[in-house]
C-alpha cells in the first residue's frame, strides 16, 4: 500500500490546541470494526462498553519537560527537544538554530552550560560539566513539548493536562495521547465495575510525529522507541485470555509495546516480559496477538499510527469513522476526542 491511500483533508479549526475543560469532557467515536457500525458517545460512557474481567492495558510513561531555550555563545538563539537522557550528565537531542552547532561548542540554558559532545545525524550529544544532572535541569528549566501542530508557547496548565494521572516512569517526550481522557474517578468507576488493569512502560519518542519518507509503507522504517512489559502485565493478559475476557489497549503506544512482546515470546506462549527497543511498525495485513479492542485518539493524515489504527478495524472501516468524526464535528489529535474500537 501507498503512504497516501491514508490521506484525508485534516482542517486546522478541528485540531485541538487546548485541552477540554475536564479529562473526561472528550466525545468517544464507538466502531464496530466487524461491521463498520458508528455511534456517537461521549467519553464518560466508556464503562458500559466493557465487561467485569477486561483488562485495560496503560502506558505509564511521564513525558518530561523536554524542550529547552538557550543560546549560542555567539548570541544565536537555540531550541532543545531533549529526545533520551543518557546518564547523570548526558543526553541526546535534536537542536533547532540558524546553523547547526559544531562539535565542542557550549549552549547557555539559563545558569548552567552545554556542551556539544557529539553529533549523529539529526542528534546531538549534549553533556553538562557541572554537578547539577541533567535531568533536574530538564525538570527546572524546561518546557512541555506541545506536538508541533499546536502552535503556541506552552503554559502551566500543559504540565498537568499533557501528561496521564498514572504517569510515573520519565522517559516520553510526547504523550501517550488515548490516556488523557482518564480522570481519578473514571478509573475508581472502572473498578467498581470489575474492570482490571496492568501497564507497560513505553517512552515515545519525537519519532511519533515524523512524517514516513517512503511512499511504499512496506519499505518503510520506523523510528526506534524503549520499552518494558514486565511479568505480572503479562499473567494479567494470560488470565484474561483463559476466561475469554478482553485485553483493551489504551492507546497505540499499548498496541506496538504488546504486540513487541508477542512478537519476542517463545512459540508457546503469547505474550513474554520483554525490555528494549523496538521498531516494531504495524500496518494492514499485519496480525494482532494481543490486543482485542483499542481507545484511541484521531490521527494526522499519513500518519504511522493512523496506519496501525487500520491494520487493527480496516483501511475503507476507519477512513470512513474519520469522516463521519470530520463531518460531526470531533476534535482531532493529542488534545482531542477518542475512538473506541472493539
Amino acid at each position: 500500500m501507498d503512504k497516501r491511500d491514508f490521506d484525508y483533508n485534516l482542517p486546522s479549526q478541528q485540531i485541538a490546541t487546548h485541552p477540554p475543560t475536564q479529562r473526561r469532557d472528550a466525545r468517544l467515536l464507538c466502531l464496530d470494526r466487524d461491521t463498520g457500525a458508528l455511534s456517537d458517545q461521549t467519553f464518560a460512557e466508556l464503562p458500559d462498553q466493557l465487561t467485569a474481567g477486561d483488562v485495560l492495558v496503560f502506558n505509564d510513561t511521564r513525558v518530561i519537560p523536554a524542550r529547552l531555550f538557550g543560546h549560542k555563545q555567539s548570541g544565536g538563539r537555540v531550541e532543545i527537544l531533549i529526545e533520551q537522557i543518557l546518564g547523570q550528565h548526558q543526553a541526546s537531542a535534536k537542536i533547532r538554530a540558524n546553523r547547526a552547532p559544531t562539535i565542542g561548542s557550549r549552549i547557555q540554558v539559563g545558569a548552567a552550560e552545554l556542551m556539544v559532545a557529539a553529533r549523529d545525524g539529526e542528534l546531538f550529544t549534549l553533556e553538562t560539566e557541572s554537578s547539577q544532572p541533567i535531568a533536574e535541569l530538564v525538570e527546572h528549566a524546561g518546557h512541555t513539548p506541545l506536538p508541533p501542530y499546536i502552535q503556541r508557547p506552552d503554559t502551566a496548565d500543559d504540565r498537568v493536562r499533557y501528561q496521564s494521572v498514572w504517569a510515573r516512569h520519565d522517559g516520553a517526550v510526547a504523550a501517550p495521547t488515548a490516556s488523557l481522557h482518564f480522570d481519578h474517578a473514571l478509573l475508581t468507576e472502572l473498578a467498581a465495575r470489575g474492570i482490571e488493569t496492568a501497564t507497560v512502560t513505553l517512552h515515545v519518542g519525537a519519532g511519533t510525529y515524523q512524517a514516513l519518507r517512503d511512499s511504499d509503507i512496506h519499505t518503510q522504517r520506523l523510528h526506534s522507541e524503549r520499552l518494558s512489559v514486565d511479568a505480572h502485565t503479562c499473567q494479567t493478559i494470560d488470565a484474561a485470555r483463559a476466561r475469554a475476557n478482553r485485553v483493551v489497549a489504551i492507546g497505540t503506544t499499548v498496541v506496538r509495546a504488546l504486540e513487541t512482546a508477542a512478537h519476542a515470546a517463545p512459540t508457546d506462549a503469547t505474550i513474554a516480559p520483554y525490555n528494549g527497543a523496538t521498531e516494531l511498525f504495524v500496518k494492514p495485513g499485519d496480525t494482532f496477538h494481543v490486543t482485542d479492542a483499542m481507545l484511541t485518539n484521531f490521527h494526522e493524515p499519513q500518519s504511522s499510527l493512523l496506519m496501525l489504527v487500520a491494520a487493527f478495524a480496516g483501511h475503507e472501516t476507519v477512513l470512513n469513522a474519520y469522516h463521519h468524526a470530520l463531518a460531526h464535528d470531533y476534535r482531532f489529535l493529542s488534545y482531542g476526542d477518542a475512538m473506541w474500537i472493539a
